[in-house]
């Protein structure tokens, strides 16, 4: 893929090109059954759906000492926050929506979901029956945006992979099952990341699926998601314990057939992130702690190369994204060619209090990473084998053209009566139609009196002549 680089004033840049900061929205989950049950409290309020409150538990309880009459609560804005009441439409509508109209003309986006475990991010990307999350919601509303754009043509393909312990796997096409993740290059190992001039970061070898409606795309979602590795957890009876990266690449082209195409290329990405997890709440061991232990180092990452890019005087400074094949997948959507909406989950509960303000607080800094995002545009020329297409395809819209003119002709012009004077020849001026004018490139023909349609047979120049007895004689320049 090839970027057409800014140039010129702002006006000549396309919607949503140019400098671009990381949109970060909040959602707080309602309270588990488990937290009712145990009587744990609500310390997060959501205020003008923009700010979030987290008070402290501990307000109160401490009578002496240094955290005597302090307070840890905490207050944060953001461009947008949801509280438990908060519909799975209603977060797709206000912070995803928009990004499909600019995928669809050539620019790279980003969706991710990221939080403690438990947060709801797994719910908030994919939901549940009646419930659809941003993937299936994004799904359904880029399809149905491409169907209404019937001047163009589109190819979908997508990839989904996951990162389970620091190594990628592919979700579309396992290996031959020979243990927890199959064998051969799809195993244990993984796939490559490699990286590219054109293409950024991609995944070698990884299984491209192309697709034509967006129930296929789901078809895919759910049976990828059914691979995804999960477990039970302390913390999480349906804990996510690897990373999930749902790509959707889009070429846009016109649909009229030419040699030399312009082609748009766009690259949509909808990211699972796997929470992190407090080795002392969960409770986990063995292979469950293994999992913990490379989904807290990926995170980590992640939050250093937040740090970095979230300070104010970064510009020249070294953002670290090889500690992690995560931060890898994350360099251009994190501070590279992408629009980038992040989504936080949190827990509401009393309990969370660490998990909560962490994440908040890497949250608040990513307002501040800058991308920088330009339309990735190519020209296509024609393989000589596709000619015979192209010129078929022309014929046939010739024809169709064809068929309208002589429609229209046959609506608007007046067919005398058989046996009245003038019947099979025209009497008088008679013009053909405007929109049949249009479909001959502006032509208007006059036939003078008794000058029949068969003396139109043959091809006219833009202007002719008729001789005495009403047959054309000549065409002149145009």
């Amino acid at each position: 893929w090839q970027s057409r680089p800014v140039s010129g004033g702002r006006g000549s840049m396309a919607d949503g090109e140019g400098a671009s900061s990381i949109k970060v929205a909040v959602r707080v989950r309602p309270l588990a059954a488990r937290e009712k049950a145990a009587g744990i409290a609500s310390i997060v309020n959501v205020l003008e759906g923009k700010t979030v409150v987290v008070m402290d538990p501990l307000d109160g309880n401490i009578v002496y000492g240094p955290g005597a009459n302090r307070t840890r609560e905490k207050q944060y804005s953001f461009d947008h926050a949801f509280d438990e009441h908060e519909t799975q439409e209603a977060i797709f509508n206000q912070t995803t929506k928009n990004l499909v109209e600019h995928v669809l003309s050539g620019l790279n986006c980003t969706v991710f979901a990221y939080g403690p475990t438990g947060s709801g991010k797994t719910h908030t990307m994919t939901g549940v029956a009646g419930q659809l999350g941003v993937m299936p919601l994004t799904l359904e509303r880029l399809f149905t945006r491409m169907q209404a754009q019937s001047e163009q043509m589109f190819r979908v393909r997508i990839s989904y992979i996951e990162v389970y312990n620091e190594c990628v796997y592919d979700l579309l096409n396992p290996s031959p099952v020979n243990g927890p993740h199959g064998s051969g290059s799809n195993a244990f190992g993984g796939l490559d990341l490699r990286e590219d001039p054109d293409k950024g970061v991609f995944v070698a070898g990884v299984h491209e699926v192309e697709v034509a409606e967006a129930t296929t795309v789901l078809a895919l979602l759910e049976r990828g998601n059914a691979r995804r590795s999960t477990e039970a957890t302390k913390a999480n009876s349906t804990s996510s314990r690897s990373h999930a990266v749902l790509s959707i690449c889009i070429e846009a082209s016109e649909a009229l057939a030419d040699v030399r195409k312009e082609m748009a290329l766009g690259k949509l990405s909808l990211i699972d992130l796997a929470g992190s997890e407090r080795m002392g709440k969960t409770n986990n061991m063995g292979a469950r702690l293994r999992e913990g232990n490379n989904i807290n180092r990926s995170l980590l990452a992640l939050a250093n190369c937040i740090n970095a890019l979230g300070e104010k005087n970064s510009r020249g400074k070294f953002v670290n994204y090889r500690d992690s094949k995560l931060t890898r997948l994350l360099k251009e959507s994190l501070g590279g060619n992408s629009k980038t909406v992040m989504l936080c989950c949190l827990a509401p509960s009393a309990d969370a209090f660490e998990e909560t303000t962490s994440t908040l607080k890497y949250a608040h800094r990513a307002k501040n990473i800058q991308t920088k995002v330009v339309r990735n545009t190519t020209s296509v020329t024609a393989h000589i084998a596709e000619y015979q297409q192209i010129i078929s395809d022309l014929r046939n819209e010739i024809g169709h053209l064809r068929a309208q003119v002589r429609h229209v002709s046959e609506m608007e012009t007046p067919v005398p009566p058989p046996g009245t004077p003038g019947h099979g020849s025209f009497d008088g001026m008679t013009t053909i139609s405007r929109r049949a004018a249009r479909s001959t490139g502006g032509v208007r023909v006059s036939l003078p009196p008794g000058m029949k349609v068969t003396d139109l047979t043959r091809p006219l120049d833009s202007s002719f002549a008729f001789g005495r007895d009403g047959a054309v004689v000549g065409g002149g320049a145009g």
